[in-house]
């Protein structure tokens, strides 16, 4: 269905800091899931004087081994891509440790309310209880000795998600919205495929040589791999108004139609990103939906 070439290392070792570039250390958490790949990449800007990107998960031992690791340096940020709980909520433990402020991605908000009626996935992967200290735009600024990040918004797997770039080194920490280890969930209403697609476009106008997401290995060829990944949502737009053209009317047959050998413990998502496509064919007339617009409501081809 795709010629993305996702792509992982074979050693990624939580708890370990491994030097992966100039101006760059990366400590993987210990929170492996289907969801997350081996752990949340934390990672470690500059020397002496630095930031830390993604502090990630509450869990104790990644957050003493980050704590850890810049032992003899001064934190002077920590900065967060998104709030998801695998990402921002160590960010507490790391200020009350360092005094270091909180900046990056606004709080958690979604695209849109939820509607009437409409089934709620679990909420559990979100972290309301976010604040930066300071939050960051698009375009603003942080730096330190030899390092300069940048923030580039993002929006599409969170509203708020923001990417940065590492300009000494052509670099891109690109968070959830891009890796190679896997496509990026984008479920409403926390989720826009249309912003997404955005995104992803917005990504192939910049020159940033390699990217270092928020799980999985490097993306070390970014052009290329964000047309394999813009290629691939294409053909699932495709293939989902396909599916609705051939009279399957629901997401739960659509998913059973286009994601036969998918984990089962991924099917909740792939009906979430089916969604996200069908509300972005909802917006571009190509579909019609009988009532309002949810995951369990039925839809049907705008013939007219």
């Amino acid at each position: 269905m795709s010629d993305i070439p996702f792509e992982g290392e074979i050693e990624i070792n939580p708890g370990i800091v491994d030097e992966v570039a100039p101006q760059l250390r990366r400590i993987v958490a210990p929170n492996p899931s289907p969801f997350t790949f081996k752990g949340t990449c934390s990672y470690i800007v500059g020397r002496g004087q630095v930031a830390i990107v993604d502090p990630g998960p509450a869990i104790h031992a990644h957050i003493a081994a980050l704590l850890e690791a810049v032992d003899r340096e001064r934190v002077t940020h920590i900065v967060v891509t998104h709030t998801h709980r695998d990402h921002s909520p160590a960010a507490v433990a790391i200020r009350e440790a360092t005094g270091a402020p909180i900046v990056g991605c606004g709080p958690h908000r979604p695209f849109r309310s939820w509607l009437e009626g409409e089934s709620r996935p679990s909420e559990s992967g979100v972290d309301r209880d976010y604040r930066p200290d300071v939050e960051m735009a698009d375009g603003d600024m942080v730096t330190g000795p030899d390092w300069t990040l940048t923030a580039v918004a993002t929006p599409g797997h969170t509203a708020n998600h923001l990417a940065f770039a590492l300009a000494e080194t052509k670099a891109l920490l690109s968070g959830d919205h891009v890796m190679a280890w896997s496509t990026t969930v984008v479920a409403p209403p926390d989720g826009s495929m249309a912003a997404y697609m955005a995104s992803l476009a917005r990504l192939q106008a910049r020159t940033d040589a390699i990217y270092w997401p928020g799980h999985g290995g490097p993306v070390r060829d970014p052009q290329s791999f964000l047309r394999g990944l813009i290629q691939h949502r294409r053909q699932r737009e495709a293939a989902i108004l396909g599916r609705i053209e051939a009279g399957d009317s629901s997401i739960a047959a659509i998913v059973a139609a286009l994601y036969k050998t998918l984990n089962p413990a991924l099917r909740p998502a792939a009906a979430l990103s089916v969604f996200a496509h069908i509300e972005d064919l909802l917006a571009r007339g190509l579909v019609l939906a009988e009532g309002a617009p949810t995951l369990t409501a039925l839809y049907r081809p705008n013939s007219s």
